[in-house]
């Protein structure tokens, strides 16, 4: 693979309980545990930066598929869930939600653009077969 770009993170300190920056510093921020799972909740989590992350570029895809095609995605949005569980053999496993909000485009037109971003998405790509990712477009 040619690479364009690299990210650059450390953790640091209790794992989910600790601090997380990137080396950039552009974020900088103290972890914790959601209560959900027996934690503070008084930071950031994984779920939470990778639900960012997926809408993030989830949305980009979605973009680039749009230009591609003269698909028209004004006021378009993604919004994610990332959840966590136990697996049976006493690990945690993850699942999302994609939920593709695309005003201006009829219900067919917006699920094939969902589906051809869900095909260029590298998060997508990283985890197809690995979780289950369901994708939905948000009907008016």
């Amino acid at each position: 693979m040619k690479t364009l770009y690299t990210a650059e993170a450390l953790a640091t300190g209790a794992g989910r309980d600790g601090h997380a920056r990137t080396a950039d510093g552009s974020l900088d921020l103290d972890m914790a545990i959601p209560t959900e799972m027996g934690g503070s909740g008084q930071g950031a989590n994984p779920e939470q930066l990778f639900a960012l992350g997926y809408a993030a570029c989830f949305h980009s895809a979605l973009q680039a598929v749009a230009r591609r095609t003269k698909a028209d995605v004004s006021n378009s949005s993604v919004g994610s869930r990332v959840h966590i569980g136990p697996t049976d053999d006493g690990g945690f496993q993850l699942a999302v939600e994609l939920e593709v909000t695309l005003p201006a485009l009829d219900a067919d037109a917006a699920q094939q653009l969902a589906d051809a971003a869900h095909q260029v998405c590298p998060y997508s790509n990283a985890t197809r077969g690995n979780i289950d990712v369901t994708v939905t477009v948000a009907q008016d």
